[in-house]
C-alpha cells in the first residue's frame, strides 16, 4: 500500500487536499471517504489503509478552510457548509479519472456530513453508497442531549465565539472542533430548521431527487449525536434511490460501544470486515 497526497479544483477554483491511499496490484474498485462536519482527513487513515490492503483505491479529503496545516488560519476561511458539498463533488470528479483510468466502480463512504454530500452527485456516477451515522441536521431528530442544549449553541454561543476570535473554537469550547466561522453559522442555520439545507436551498431537493445510487445507511442506537428516528428522516430526502438502513448492534460484534464516530477506529475494525467491505462496489 502506498499514499499519494493530492490537490484538487472545485468549481469556483478552490483548492481541496486530498490523500489516496493506493493497493500494491491495480484496484478492483474506487472509494471515496467523504469526512464528517468537523472531523479531520487524517481521522480516516486507519479505514483506507485497511481498504487499500484488500485491493481498493481510497481517496480521502479534507473540506477547504478545515485545517489549518492545510489551509492557514480559521479566521481567513470564507467557506460555507454549503461549499463543503462542492468540496465533496470535487472530490468525486477527481475520483472519477482514476476509475475511468481503472475501469472499476466508484463507491461513495459518507460519514455524518459526508454522507450528505450524495445529494450532490447524481451526476457523478456513483456506483455505491455507505452512509455512516449520516441523518438530519436538524435538532428536531438530535439525540435527547444535544436537541436540549443546541439551541444555545446556534443562538448564543457559537456566534459570541465566531465575533471574539474569527472562527468557531471548537477545541477550546470542548464542542465539536474548531471550524471555520461561515461554516459554523450556516451549518447552525439549517440544523434549526426542519428543512435542514432546503430551507435556505429549496432547489436543491431536484437533486436529491435525481439520485438512484444504492444506499445502506448504518446506524447505532448509542449515537451521541443523532437518532435512529434522524436516520429514517434524511432517508427520505432521496426518494428515488433504494435505501438499505441497517442497525450496527455492538453487541453483535463483541463490542461494547460504537457511538457517532467510532465506526471508523481500528479497534472497530470489525465492522469494516462485515458491514462495509460487502457493501462497496467491486469489480
Amino acid at each position: 500500500m502506498i499514499t499519494e497526497d493530492v490537490s484538487f479544483s472545485a468549481d469556483d477554483g478552490a483548492q481541496v487536499a486530498g490523500r489516496w491511499f493506493l493497493p500494491d496490484g491495480a484496484p478492483v474498485g474506487v472509494v471515496v471517504i467523504a469526512p464528517a462536519m468537523a472531523m479531520p482527513m487524517r481521522f480516516y487513515r486507519h479505514t483506507a489503509a485497511w481498504l487499500a490492503d484488500r485491493g481498493l483505491a481510497v481517496l480521502t479529503f479534507s473540506y477547504r478552510g478545515s485545517e489549518p496545516e492545510l489551509y492557514g488560519p480559521l479566521r481567513d476561511s470564507t467557506a460555507t457548509a454549503l461549499d463543503w458539498y462542492q468540496d465533496a463533488v470535487a472530490a468525486a470528479g477527481h475520483a472519477r479519472t482514476r476509475v475511468d483510468a481503472a475501469g472499476v466502480p466508484l463507491s461513495w463512504v459518507g460519514h455524518s456530513f459526508g454522507g450528505q454530500s450524495l445529494g450532490f452527485l447524481a451526476d457523478a456516477g456513483v456506483d455505491r453508497c455507505v452512509m455512516v451515522a449520516s441523518g438530519t441536521g436538524w435538532r428536531g431528530k438530535a439525540a435527547p442531549t444535544i436537541k436540549t442544549w443546541s439551541p444555545l449553541l446556534w443562538r448564543v454561543i457559537a456566534p459570541a465565539a465566531i465575533a471574539a476570535v474569527g472562527y468557531y473554537p471548537g477545541r477550546r469550547l470542548h464542542i465539536l472542533d474548531d471550524l471555520p466561522g461561515g461554516v459554523m453559522r450556516q451549518w447552525g442555520r439549517w440544523c434549526l430548521h426542519p428543512d435542514y439545507l432546503f430551507s435556505e436551498h429549496p432547489e436543491l431537493r431536484d437533486g436529491f431527487a435525481k439520485v438512484q445510487t444504492p444506499v445502506t445507511a448504518l446506524w447505532t442506537a448509542d449515537d451521541e449525536l443523532i437518532s435512529p428516528d434522524s436516520i429514517r428522516y434524511w432517508s427520505r430526502e432521496f426518494p428515488n434511490a433504494d435505501v438499505e438502513l441497517v442497525e450496527m448492534r455492538a453487541a453483535d460484534h463483541g463490542l461494547t460501544r460504537i457511538g457517532h464516530s467510532g465506526f471508523f477506529r481500528p479497534k472497530r475494525a470489525i465492522l469494516w470486515e462485515e458491514l462495509l467491505l460487502p457493501r462497496l462496489a467491486r469489480s
